[in-house]
């Protein structure tokens, strides 16, 4: 070993001789060096023996001179002297230990075992009777007292010191003992006396529960139901003391049970459950809703069950009175029970009485008023409310009292802060249903007065569309525009209604009104629908055309562009004065009058124009993909060529970062008019560079496309697609890339050799 580190192995083949771990045990066995042991001591005589004894009675004396107080010295002095046979000294040397700890109980079972071992009987009575009458409230020497007497058969003996241990009332564990030992003699009789002793000492329900089984198996029925009746007396009509009796009643009705005494379980069950408040008898409910269903019928199970539940409700809404699930639950569970009790033909004093519970569960719910003024704490609460009148309206048809909650209700919510709108029109419906059609208007009108919402516009709106007061709709529509002019789903459904009543000289001027907002939420769909009733309602295409030409000024956008040259190059309805004739054959077809595709180009031409100026890059693409469709479903082949040549390519472009100081690679679409008027040689050359590729590639097969570049499309610029071609352009996508034509060979469609 070097610097105290293990030896290194060199030679690590097995040896010769293999050693064994049964040979290394048996080693080690025989190795083992042998225990001490004492030489025996053989007495010859009694000379011998007397000196022996002698000896040893001085080593016990000296060992208990010094450790007076250790019992352990004292019985095993007295145990050796019991195995000399010298009894009495074994009796002094015990009557002296006892006079240092008379209360010793292991010194009093060591002194009467010692009797019973050498057959000393009438000591070991003795002994016990001195030990019990000085220790009565050690079970130990009473337990072992008693067995001595009835091992010995003396069964009025053993019964004797029972009763005297009985007098000092001991646990329930020595009443139970002397029970068991009368029932082992078959003295039943005595065995009911000292039940009834025990009860004297303990009224406890287990104690009543315990008797009256004993009772019932010995076959003393009456005697059984006595000691129930009894107990039952005992404790009273008391809410405490019926709670405490509970395992008596549940006894009671089991025993009733397995005597097929059916309906005399039943009352002992609801005579408790009566008189018990919910939340303290679930366990006793429990065991009744397990009865009925082993011997209920249908209806009565279904109540118990119900009790059952509410007990579960009653429990968490005590816990947590504005947990509002809990309340809806509860209050479905109710509503369950009465119409359950209809459908099974209750009786009138039945169904109130449901009723009633199911109005209390309401109130107690909606006296839970959530704290602080948010909104959505109240979402929940609001419910119960609707919940409650429509109960009131439909379950009752007390509409006196329906009408009542709903006013509460309102009453009670903080408009200030905050509104339900759904609350305001149900009210008012409410009223509808009622007849009474000035109410209903005057809900609404409070509620747009107290809280304008745009909810409660929608729904006076189309409460007044349905009993068709359409001058009463437009009064309406006014005051909602006047309250949220920018809102344009509202200046949409307005002009629908006047358009619906065919009065289209409103509808345009509603329109008008609505897209010179200076504001608006939605602009786009204000602005389409406005076309769209120019061009369906009104086919006046002059119109239309203007309206395009003042969204483009505001907005320019690439979709509008498509979206106005599709409208030029598809067809139309005809101008409503020409329609008199075709609505009175609503089976016709109706005419239409066919776009220009000159004017749709135009309009493309210009919009790509518009963004070129603008240096949008994307768009343009998504210009001349929603172009391209269009040639390709309109236009020749030189018209497909012509908008195929304008598409640009994807060029990679490096540049050095001027924070990190990296060359930076990116990625930017090269437009061929852009590359012609900025760089014209360079463009020249790009030409002929494109033109040389497209041969080899029709030589070879490849592609067309320079090294370094990439064909644009929608997914590489990032631009969205135009919705109307959205199938087309993929396709058209794919075509290209499979094309060998070059991409920016030429700006007006030519290429060069």
């Amino acid at each position: 070993m070097q610097d105290g580190r293990a030896p290194r192995i060199r030679n690590r083949a097995p040896a010769a001789v293999q050693i064994t771990a049964e040979q290394l045990l048996r080693e080690a066995q025989e190795r083992q060096e042998s225990t001490f042991r004492a030489p025996k001591q053989r007495v010859e005589d009694f000379e011998e023996l007397h000196e022996y004894r002698g000896r040893k009675r001085k080593e016990f004396e000296e060992r208990i001179r010094r450790t007076r107080g250790s019992i352990k010295e004292w019985t095993q002095y007295a145990n050796w002297e019991a195995s000399q046979n010298e009894f009495d000294r074994s009796r002094s040397v015990f009557e002296r230990a006892l006079d240092v700890d008379p209360r010793g109980v292991q010194l009093w079972l060591s002194y009467t075992e010692m009797e019973l071992k050498s057959r000393n009987v009438q000591h070991a009575r003795n002994l016990f009777d001195r030990a019990v009458t000085l220790l009565p409230r050690v079970d130990q020497l009473w337990y072992k007292y008693v067995y001595l007497e009835e091992l010995l058969q003396n069964v009025p003996g053993a019964r004797q010191v029972f009763e005297r241990w009985m007098q000092w009332e001991p646990d329930d564990k020595a009443w139970q003992a002397y029970i068991k030992m009368e029932e082992r003699y078959n003295e039943l009789d005595r065995a009911s006396v000292v039940y009834e002793r025990w009860i004297a000492v303990r009224p406890e329900p287990r104690v009543w529960v315990k008797w009256a089984k004993f009772e019932e198996e010995r076959g003393k029925l009456d005697k059984a139901r006595e000691v129930f009746q009894t107990a039952l007396q005992f404790f009273g009509d008391e809410e405490e003391q019926i709670e405490k009796a509970q395992a008596v009643f549940n006894a009671f009705a089991k025993m009733e049970t397995r005597l097929k005494e059916y309906e005399r379980a039943r009352v002992i069950y609801k005579f408790a459950l009566e008189r018990l408040p919910r939340s303290k008898s679930a366990t006793l409910y429990a065991a009744y809703t397990k009865f009925e269903k082993q011997h209920g019928t249908r209806s009565i199970l279904e109540s118990t069950v119900l009790g059952k539940r509410r007990i579960q409700y009653e429990d968490e809404v005590s816990h947590d009175g504005r947990n509002y699930d809990v309340w809806f639950d509860y209050i479905r569970l109710e509503e369950g029970a009465l119409r359950t009790l209809r459908e099974e033909g209750g009786t009138k004093e039945e169904e109130d009485m449901a009723v009633e519970r199911v109005r209390e569960v309401y109130e107690r719910a909606v006296a839970h008023v959530p704290p602080g003024q948010e909104k959505r704490h109240w979402r929940r609460y609001v419910f119960l409310w609707l919940d409650y009148a429509l109960f009131e309206e439909i379950e009752t048809k007390d509409h006196g009292r329906a009408r009542q909650v709903y006013r509460t209700a309102l009453n009670l919510l903080p408009h200030k802060q905050f509104t339900f709108a759904k609350l305001w029109i149900m009210a008012a419906r409410f009223e509808v249903r009622q007849l009474d059609l000035p109410s209903a208007r005057k809900i609404l009108g409070n509620g747009i007065g107290v809280c304008p919402k745009e909810a409660l516009f929608k729904g006076y709106i189309q409460l007044e569309m349905d009993l068709r007061e359409f001058d009463r709709v437009r009064a309406l529509y006014e005051k909602y525009l006047e309250y949220d002019p920018t809102n344009s789903p509202a200046w949409i459904k307005y002009a629908e209604l006047e358009t619906a009543l065919e009065d289209f000289a409103r509808a345009e001027a509603i329109f008008e009104l609505g897209v010179s907002q200076p504001s608006l939420s939605m602009p786009e769909i204000l602005w389409k629908a406005y076309v769209d009733f120019e061009v369906d309602e009104q086919g006046d295409r002059e119109k239309a055309r203007s309206l395009y030409e003042r969204l483009i000024s505001l907005s320019g956008h690439h979709k509008v562009w498509i979206s106005y040259a599709e409208f030029e190059g598809s067809s139309m309805p005809l101008p409503r004065a020409m329609r008199e004739g075709e609505e009175e054959n609503e089976d016709a077809e109706p005419r239409m009058v066919v776009g220009d595709p000159v004017l749709a180009r135009q309009v493309f031409e210009r919009g790509y124009k518009d963004l070129k100026s603008k240096g949008l890059k994307a768009e343009r693409v998504a210009l001349l993909e929603a172009w391209k469709a269009y040639e390709e479903a309109n236009g020749t082949e030189a018209d497909v060529a012509k908008v195929q040549s304008m598409m640009p390519i994807v060029g990679r472009k490096q540049h050095v970062d001027k924070e990190t100081g990296q060359v930076v690679e990116d990625w930017e679409l090269v437009f061929a008019d852009d590359e012609r008027e900025v760089n014209p040689a360079s463009f020249k050359f790009l030409q002929m560079a494109h033109a040389w590729k497209t041969a080899q590639a029709k030589k070879t097969g490849g592609t067309a496309v320079l090294s370094g570049f990439t064909a644009a499309t929608l997914e590489s610029t990032g631009a969205p697609a135009p919705s109307s071609s959205t199938s087309e352009d993929v396709r058209m996508r794919d075509r290209r890339d499979d094309d060998s034509g070059s991409d920016v060979a030429s700006s007006e469609g030519d290429q060069v050799a």
